[in-house]
């Protein structure tokens, strides 16, 4: 494992990094589409509301606060289930805390003195939102050594539900010296910001970056898939959690999975939410990722009640004035193949934004990394070094957060098979 990791702390990750505006649970379903296309995560935390009484709250009731984290897939999943426009206006004006699945677990509240290394565990044990303090202690940079922060021994902080009971704090995080106003502020890390900070030291981390993400034993091979001839609804019934991704695949003769799509919250981010739950519930898997223009008539296609306000008729920019419009593929934000989308020889072709990001079990870590990162993605579908996208598994960011912390000797080539790799969404008999 690279000392980089014990050499920086978190507040390191914080420079920058904007002050937290809570979402709470009492917004509405539209207010939580605008919030989360604006979101640079494309996923938002949700909080329930301060009491009015607490003019400045500790640590431990900011955590209990915390509800979970919602993302553009529990929306569309959500309206899906509407099927006029009056459910659909409805649904819109719905709290969010009837949409969202409460999950305290996926945030943590640590100090900014806090080790990364300590914070890539919690993170590989789930946690997916790092809330951190912006106390005015904290200096924005760490020491060399971060053991010591300050010139001092950094203590033991008890983090209220933690299983990491020994986490490293500053001594004077919380004090009653602290000035109160900069103590009630905080700012949110991601994933995302964790792994853009490992790929800007690749080169202390030598050699795992040119490593294979088979020899890191990063992919994994417990992922959601739909036939593609399934409905597309069927991803409703048990959506996926991390990552947030269904992959849309065929079989084949020898009863491999090839992969042709999929139906994921990356996908969805900054989609039009109304056509992308209509399509969810009217169309099946490969209509929904390939398009629809040339496998539907005009007239089984509805005309949508969207936003006109918006510069792309985009719920996601928000307004109140709304127009008809026809369904097309394009609405849901995809461009679809301009050839028949059933034909299989035009599947290569360039699909814009339906395209499923895919990398082979040979790629690098180095190249996953970056294909992640500038497709702001949470994960890469994995596919046989030989062959056409036969589909083996997926490299999320718990996969790559696990790889660069594993010790060297831990590499192991894997040659496992592909039989029984993937969980299927079952389909309504």
């Amino acid at each position: 494992m690279a000392s980089v990791f014990l050499y920086h702390v978190v507040g390191d990750l914080t420079v920058g990094k904007p002050e937290l505006v809570e979402f709470h649970e009492t917004e509405t379903v539209e207010s939580a589409i605008r919030a989360i296309g604006d979101s640079p995560e494309g996923s938002i935390p949700v909080w329930k509301k301060r009491s009015h009484l607490a003019m400045i709250e500790n640590s431990e009731t900011k955590q209990q606060r915390f509800v979970g984290i919602l993302n553009s897939l529990d929306i569309v999943a959500f309206l899906a289930k509407s099927q006029s426009s009056e459910d659909r206006d409805k649904a819109l004006n719905t709290p969010v805390a009837e949409v969202l699945v409460p999950n305290n677990s996926l945030l943590r509240l640590v100090d900014p003195a806090t080790r990364l290394i300590d914070a890539l565990d919690m993170m590989k044990q789930g946690v997916r939102r790092l809330l951190v303090p912006k106390s005015i202690a904290w200096k924005g940079m760490s020491k060399r050594f971060s053991i010591l922060y300050n010139g001092k021994w950094l203590k033991n902080i008890e983090t209220p539900n933690s299983s990491c009971n020994n986490l490293p704090a500053n001594k004077n995080w919380g004090s009653s010296s602290s000035n109160s106003s900069i103590r009630d502020k905080f700012c949110c890390l991601s994933r995302e910001d964790v792994l853009r900070f490992i790929i800007g030291c690749l080169g202390a981390l030598a050699p795992l970056p040119l490593t294979s993400i088979a020899a890191l034993g990063a992919i994994n091979a417990n992922f959601n898939f739909i036939e593609s001839s399934s409905p597309a609804i069927e991803v409703t019934k048990k959506l996926p959690e991390d990552p947030s991704a269904v992959a849309v695949v065929e079989s084949t003769p020898d009863s491999h999975h090839k992969i042709i799509g999929e139906i994921s919250a990356c996908k969805l981010w900054k989609c039009d939410y109304l056509a992308a739950a209509w399509a969810l519930s009217n169309l099946s898997a490969e209509q929904f990722v390939m398009g629809v223009e040339d496998n539907v008539s005009p007239r089984s296609v509805p005309e949508l009640c969207v936003n006109s306000t918006a510069g792309d008729d985009n719920l996601v920019n928000g307004g109140s004035s709304r127009r008809l419009r026809k369904f097309s593929s394009r609405n849901i934000g995809f461009f679809s193949n301009p050839a028949n989308p059933c034909a299989g020889a035009n599947r290569s072709m360039y699909r814009g934004r339906s395209a499923p990001l895919t990398c082979k079990i040979t790629s690098s870590l180095a190249a996953v990394l970056a294909q992640m990162l500038s497709h702001r993605a949470t994960h890469v579908w994995v596919t046989e070094d030989e062959g056409d996208d036969v589909l083996v598994g997926v490299v999320g960011y718990a996969d790559i957060l696990a790889a660069v912390t594993k010790p060297p000797t831990a590499f192991i080539v894997s040659n496992r098979s592909t039989e029984g790799f993937g969980n299927e969404v079952q389909t309504a008999s």
